[in-house]
């Protein structure tokens, strides 16, 4: 079969000119990536733009002048193209993501890494480039925890009930959208977001401060209960372990499981494996597989399931996948996901 040559064009965007030319140098060792150009700020970066006319831009958070939050909220209304963000560990990065950004990747520390994150950051070009680049959904400036409109009457102990998520790109930002519409009471969660070490304490206290329920990174050992939400770190394998009637999540390095780790399928396998209370599942916008088989399994072992729809994905690949096999129940849009899981719970007789 003959293979597309088409090459991924791409534009580096960082003050440093170092950052560049790595950058740069470690793209050209991709055969389907093509650095077109680079811009040292983001007032040179608006002006070649246009010009270059790249599939995906890579973007520095940290740059004098305009920073990349402003620039992305600026460039994507005129030009609506896939950004990532390349950060240092650095909170700002989800707020670029509130505004647009597609992903990020997070540099590496020292020269050892740099195989590590030119790998990383080239597979996040390619999926980038097949993104829908989708207004925000939420306001970066919302910080604080806001009433829902959402309420669930329920009064059933902690442990009926457990609700797995996974997401990867475009999924920080729906992730929120839907928890933020939940009410603090929620049965107990747990979430798989593919995202770089350190990054998921940062955005699980993100979500903690504009989320009605607790949300905390999750931790060996911790307990599954209502109104709490655990996401699992970004370098360990987070599985759910039954004790009697009680439910622990497990976070443990380990072999990457559908070509990730953490990985939504790995949870989700577990849940259905080792609960034996009501399951819900929810697979979320992203690239490839990872959670669709899992997910299936939840749905045979009698879960509610539900996934994203096309139209609402920055990359609709993980939830078609999980829906082509049977493994979704309910289709919704991202916004909407909310409002079909609290239906579902407060019809339940929990």
């Amino acid at each position: 079969m003959e293979q597309s040559t088409k090459k991924i064009r791409v534009m580096v965007v960082d003050d440093s000119m170092l950052a560049r030319h790595i950058i740069q140098s470690g793209l050209s060792r991709f055969p389907n990536i093509e650095v077109v150009g680079e811009a040292i700020n983001a007032m040179d970066a608006r002006k070649k733009l246009p010009v270059l006319n790249p599939d995906v831009m890579t973007l520095d958070v940290e740059m004098p002048g305009m920073n990349g939050i402003d620039f992305v909220k600026e460039i994507l209304p005129v030009h609506p193209i896939p950004i990532i963000l390349v950060s240092s560990l650095n909170l700002r990065v989800f707020d670029a993501m509130a505004v647009g950004a597609v992903d990020f990747v997070r540099k590496p520390d020292t020269n050892d890494g740099n195989d590590r994150f030119f790998e990383a950051l080239a597979n996040k070009i390619v999926v980038a480039s097949c993104a829908r680049v989708r207004r925000p959904l939420i306001r970066p400036n919302m910080t604080a925890k806001r009433p829902s409109s959402l309420s669930l009457k329920v009064g059933a102990a902690p442990t009926e009930v457990i609700i797995g998520l996974g997401a990867s790109t475009g999924g920080t930002e729906a992730t929120l959208a839907v928890l933020r519409r939940l009410p603090a009471n929620i049965p107990g969660m747990v979430i798989v977001q593919h995202m770089p070490p350190g990054f998921t304490k940062m955005y699980a206290e993100r979500l903690d401060r504009i989320c009605k329920m607790k949300v905390k990174e999750a931790e060996h050992g911790d307990e599954i209960v209502r109104g709490q939400v655990l996401i699992a770190p970004g370098d360990k394998q987070m599985r759910v372990v039954r004790n009697g009637t009680r439910y622990t999540v497990s976070c443990m390095p380990g072999e990457k499981v559908s070509g990730h780790c953490p990985s939504v399928d790995a949870l989700f396998h577990s849940m259905a494996e080792n609960v034996r209370c009501h399951m819900v599942g929810i697979i979320m916008t992203g690239m490839g597989s990872d959670g669709a088989k899992g997910l299936l399994e939840m749905r045979k072992k009698g879960a509610y399931t539900i996934g994203q729809d096309k139209e609402s994905c920055v990359v609709y690949g993980m939830p078609m996948v999980a829906h082509n096999i049977g493994a979704v129940m309910q289709q919704a849009p991202c916004e909407n996901i909310a409002n079909v899981l609290v239906r579902h719970l407060s019809n339940s007789h929990m």
